[in-house]
């Protein structure tokens, strides 16, 4: 079996958190690590090569099996061009690697599970078209081309590994969150629009996120009863020129066995540019849930992780799951109200306390972190995106993404540190 290296660094205990925790990881070896995924060659393009990365925009442990672990790419390699992107794959599917560390400290790869649509057939990242969760976005090929649209497209951006063997996908096109068989095949696609497959939706206020920063994060309670989602950044309710709070976004929860839903609050520390990105669960209430801007982590950047808490936070889905612009206070949408009239109103956001800096702590060098497992023991697993090794020229074209302080490529790896 195909084995792999990854990266990883443990790190000195910050502080102690809880004693009782589930998982106990000491008899897995990550002293070894760090070493970086050895990834092949994707293609060329415009003479830049592209590796067969982006494993790391989500993350998720394995259910039952300790030590094995779930990474999940994004829609495929791809740079900004007039409005939309450049697909420089167009045919890239996107895949979940399973792998596992080995006793000693190796990686091994299990497998690789490409998403297929109801039928079975391999889905693209390729945008959905209007009315299936359309962002407005046109796909173009590395020439410009105009590209079509996938009914079956996702733009994914988190994992949760059920108990069944199954998986959820959140997106960020709808956003969707798509139910798959553990061999990739959609069994349900449930959005604020209902598309596809069975009538279960997402609150309908979640459709005006932002294109390319929809359902970022996604996790699955310990009990395994409910999905729980990250918006990336403030919404734009009701449009982009009123949604005023900036550092203002969403957390969803659905119950998988009714479908409920509900939508917490989440008030960003950072700016209004910065994302919040992958959660993972500690328990049915208490998360870990990503915050980082777009900068390299040594030029500066914010790489940090907040325990939040639900547990007293206010419910904001409101009466009618249907109704476009959300819950309102005083004829606003909570997107253009400010915290103090929404304090005012009496909606608490969700409690968050900081859990671990990056930058700080570890000389974080990477400008994505998108993925995060919590492991027990005080102990996270952090996973970079490294978009395929590519980045935008400014005029659309790829370019090597190379990291600043090494002056290498930057590549996926993955960290475990102590957290507070």
């Amino acid at each position: 079996m195909k084995k792999l290296l990854l990266s990883a660094i443990v790190f000195a205990t910050l502080a102690s958190c809880k004693d009782d925790d589930p998982v106990n990881n000491q008899d897995i070896n990550y002293t070894k690590l760090p070493q970086e995924f050895p990834f092949s060659k994707l293609a060329t393009v415009n003479s830049v090569d592209v590796i067969h990365g982006g494993f790391g925009s989500g993350s998720a442990a394995h259910p039952t099996r300790k030590g094995e672990f779930y990474v999940i790419t994004d829609r495929g390699p791809n740079t900004d061009y007039l409005n939309g992107k450049k697909f420089l794959v167009p045919d890239f599917t996107p895949t979940i690697m399973h792998f596992k560390i080995n006793a000693d400290g190796n990686i091994e790869v299990i497998k690789y599970i490409k998403l297929k649509n109801p039928s079975g057939q391999p889905i693209t990242g390729l945008p959905n078209p209007a009315g299936m969760g359309s962002t407005g976005e046109t796909a173009y090929d590395s020439s410009g081309n105009v590209l079509g649209t996938d009914n079956y497209g996702l733009d994914s951006e988190s994992i949760v590994a059920a108990a069944d063997g199954t998986f959820w996908v959140s997106d960020e096109y709808g956003p969707h969150i798509v139910h798959y068989s553990a061999e990739g095949v959609e069994l349900e696609r449930i959005s604020p629009i209902g598309v596809n497959t069975g009538p279960r939706k997402l609150p309908a206020v979640l459709a005006k996120r932002r294109a390319n920063r929809g359902m970022e994060g996604l996790c699955i309670t310990p009990d395994g009863k409910t999905l729980v989602g990250t918006i990336q950044s403030t919404m734009y309710v009701p449009t982009k020129a009123l949604a005023t709070n900036t550092t203002l976004t969403r957390i969803v929860t659905f119950d998988i066995a009714t479908g409920q839903t509900k939508q917490y609050l989440y008030k960003q520390n950072g700016s209004g540019s910065d994302s919040v990105c992958d959660i993972t669960a500690i328990s049915s209430t208490e998360f870990l849930v990503i915050e980082r801007d777009g900068n390299y982590g040594s030029q500066g950047g914010t790489k940090k992780v907040y325990r939040i808490n639900i547990a007293g936070a206010s419910d904001v889905n409101g009466t009618d799951i249907t109704a476009v612009d959300g819950m309102k206070i005083n004829n606003k949408t909570l997107e253009q109200s400010t915290w103090d009239e929404i304090t005012n109103a009496g909606i608490k956001p969700v409690s968050k306390v900081l859990a671990v800096d990056l930058v700080a702590k570890l000389g974080y060098e990477h400008d994505k972190f998108e993925g995060i497992v919590y492991l027990g023991n005080n102990k996270l697993a952090v996973f970079n995106d490294d978009d395929f090794g590519v980045l935008d020229d400014g005029n659309g074209n790829p370019k090597a993404k190379i990291l600043p302080k090494t002056g290498k490529v930057d590549k996926g790896t993955m960290y475990v540190v102590d957290i507070q």
